[in-house]
């Protein structure tokens, strides 16, 4: 059987880790360089919107971080 409660991301931990790599960069700036408005991103670090494939791959990219742990959590 397949479980898909197993494969909804849990959105406030994602945006809790996008907020974590900003660190102490501007919440507008960090979004203008990933194209969005700073009320998108606000969103996102909130857990109430998810990212799309391209914003994570540009936080991925920019911090070096895996797109696993952005978005699980896990090394």
């Amino acid at each position: 059987m397949f479980n898909r409660s197993r494969l909804r991301p849990d959105l406030k931990a994602i945006g809790l880790r996008i907020r974590i790599l900003r660190g102490d960069v501007r919440q507008q700036d960090f979004a203008r360089e990933l194209g969005l408005s700073q009320s998108q991103l606000s969103k996102v670090e909130r857990g109430r919107i998810a990212p799309t494939l391209e914003v994570l791959l540009a936080i991925s990219n920019r911090f070096g971080k895996s797109l696993d742990w952005i978005v699980r959590g896990a090394e």
